[in-house]
């Protein structure tokens, strides 16, 4: 059948009609691709429609229009029906619908933001209701715009400790644009979910953390309407609709069946006979609700903290002033925290720009989300935590590339030079970790004047930024003002007759001066580099120093595996000059000491960097 509907609202028989139209759609586009999930979408197809011919307000002619409501499909995998909305909105048409999962294709076998129409990636489950609280976040407090959020959320991501995060976050918020809709279908991949249908087991628990709770029949086209009226009526606190459903509804092969999932559906062309044959069904989705325009915070002249040459300062106490100094300069720039504000300075931004301050508490994969959120609509966020607990969120940070996410990111108390507080609060895997993201930069300063430099840099780079910073105080070695271009390092000691370098990064920087100065002293020359970019290494400096020494001395605070040394020898594998490489980083789980009984121990302090430099000059005379 043909039908066509422009301007006015689907009846609920016609709703009904387009809900049978989305999975028909669904089993189609797996089917020709031979892959996917359309059980997963033909249990969300009710709840989708109605949804889309009568509560989401979007302009599909223009999706960068800040007055559109934001839709994500937090179970990712459901993309089918994604798309096959999207074809009943006129955005894409059948043949591009059928290019589903195939190279080249927009139609991706999770919604990646390469469609104009997706915000974030999705697929990673557990992320889509984090990310949806951000962008809930960002139309309250910053946009200031009156749009809805909504979420189509699984029944089986609800084991995830992420979503219980999100639950919290919105509750206490109180974000009331903001709805989540979980598709209670009973079946996860591999069998039923741990609650299957016991929407009451659900509704306890979100309601306990401050949500309105609307359980609904997601199969009775009047009761889901219902629901999302309610929904959209709730003032001050957010709404979920929990619907109970079938995965796989209207195909007897398929429909609450185990063993179903990602799958296409066995002989498709029975089930669209099933189904009620393939429909044309159109909608033209509501317009966005236009009052008022984004609000926007002043801007001002940009003036970088600035640290006298000898002084001493902790590069987390230069990266919270250089935070306070962007914040006076740009408007966009907003900073979330994960209740370490003291610690990783912050606090300062916090006291400056409040209503640009976000606390996500202990929940460091909310902070990353609601990040990913508000650069979504085009906000400029900063997040901090321990560069240690950057790895609770890291699959966050991984998902975050997907969704070609520009993020700044800082980890501070990293390396054993924080202390006494022992290895469970020492970050030393996140050189490794931030180095693997796709497209990433991962930036190390060794003094303030420096970390003030690199955050307002960090401000305009695409993509993830990510900068460590230390908690001890360190000499301040350049002056003010001076500039550190990312993929730059600096040459601290030079000489034509260099017989090793030291190739050195953050608090290692000033272990390795003391070295040179050392070496020195029985007449070695040792080249100095500070490679505060770690990525992109300057491969350019890291090979020079190969050819003119031919040793080369890598130290970090750091595990051996990853770091700068390795980021060392990329950049050697990728030219021809040949080097004898030392790398010396922490080889021994620390345990409790200062900061300077933990350089020592861990063979990274100035005396270990001379001795790896003489083993290499084993032989050689000195000039």
């Amino acid at each position: 059948m043909a039908v066509t509907q422009t301007r006015d609202r689907l009846g609920l028989d016609q709703m009904a009609e387009l809900g049978q139209q989305l999975r028909v759609d669904a089993v189609r586009c797996s089917a020709a691709a031979g892959s996917g999930h359309p059980t997963s979408a033909m249990s969300a197809a009710d709840l989708m429609a109605v949804l889309l011919a009568r509560y989401l307000r979007y302009d599909m002619t223009d999706p960068d229009d800040p007055h559109n409501d934001r839709l994500i499909f937090s179970k990712g995998h459901a993309s089918p029906l994604l798309y096959a909305m999207l074809r009943a909105a006129g955005a894409i048409g059948t043949d591009e619908l059928m290019t589903y999962r195939r190279l080249g294709s927009r139609l991706e076998g999770h919604p990646t933001p390469r469609l104009p129409w997706v915000d974030v990636a999705t697929g990673s489950l557990g992320q889509g209701l984090p990310i949806g609280v951000g962008l809930a976040l960002t139309g309250a407090r910053l946009d200031r715009l009156p749009y809805r959020t909504w979420v189509l959320c699984g029944d089986s991501e609800l084991a995830e400790g992420s979503m219980w995060e999100a639950f919290e976050q919105a509750g206490v918020s109180g974000l009331d644009h903001l709805t989540a809709i979980v598709d209670v279908n009973r079946l996860g991949q591999r069998g039923p979910t741990r609650h299957q249908w016991d929407l009451d087991a659900y509704a306890r628990r979100m309601s306990a953390f401050g949500w309105r709770v609307i359980e609904v029949d997601g199969h009775d086209i009047a009761d889901v309407d219902r629901g999302y009226a309610q929904a959209v009526s709730t003032a001050g606190k957010p709404a979920v609709i929990l619907a109970r459903t079938q995965k796989g509804r209207g195909v007897a092969r398929v429909e609450d069946q185990e063993g179903k999932h990602g799958k296409p559906v066995p002989d498709p062309d029975d089930a669209v006979r099933q189904l009620g044959g393939v429909r044309d069904l159109s909608v033209h989705v509501r317009e966005p609700d236009r009052a008022g325009t984004p609000h926007r915070f002043a801007d001002g002249p940009l003036a970088l903290p600035a640290y006298e040459l000898g002084s001493k300062e902790a590069t987390r106490t230069a990266y919270g002033r250089a935070l306070v100094a962007l914040g006076d300069a740009r408007g966009d720039v907003v900073v979330l925290d994960g209740e370490v504000a003291d610690s990783t300075r912050t606090e300062y931004f916090a006291g400056a720009h409040p209503d640009r301050f976000f606390e996500c508490y202990i929940a460091e994969q909310q902070m990353l989300a609601a990040a990913v959120g508000m650069q979504a609509r085009g906000w400029t966020p900063f997040a901090a935590t321990f560069a240690a607990f950057w790895t609770r969120a890291f699959d966050f940070v991984r998902m975050a590339a997907v969704s070609r996410a520009n993020l700044r990111l800082c980890g501070s108390h990293a390396g054993v030079s924080i202390g006494q507080d022992g290895p469970s609060q020492m970050g030393l895997e996140d050189l490794a970790a931030f180095r693997a993201v796709h497209g990433s930069t991962v930036l190390y300063p060794c003094d303030a004047n420096q970390t003030a430099d690199l955050v307002a840099a960090m401000a305009d780079r695409d993509g993830i930024s990510y900068l460590r910073t230390n908690r001890g105080a360190t000499p301040v070695i350049y002056p003010p003002g001076e500039r550190f271009p990312i993929g730059g390092s600096r040459t601290l000691r030079r000489s034509p007759d260099d017989l090793v370098a030291i190739i050195a990064a953050g608090v290692t920087v000033h272990q390795a001066l003391a070295a040179a100065d050392q070496l020195a002293a029985n007449g070695v020359r040792a080249r100095v580099i500070d490679a505060y970019c770690v990525k992109p290494i300057d491969a350019d400096a890291v090979r020079a120093a190969a050819r003119d020494t031919g040793r080369i001395v890598t130290v970090e605070d750091h595990w051996p595996e990853g770091g700068l040394g390795d980021a060392v020898l990329d950049a050697l594998a990728g030219g021809d000059d040949p080097a004898r490489v030392r790398k010396l980083a922490v080889r021994q789980m620390p345990a409790s000491a200062t900061p300077d009984e933990q350089l020592r121990a861990a063979g990274i302090d100035a005396d270990a960097i001379t001795a790896a430099a003489r083993s290499l000059l084993d032989g050689v005379k000195a000039r």
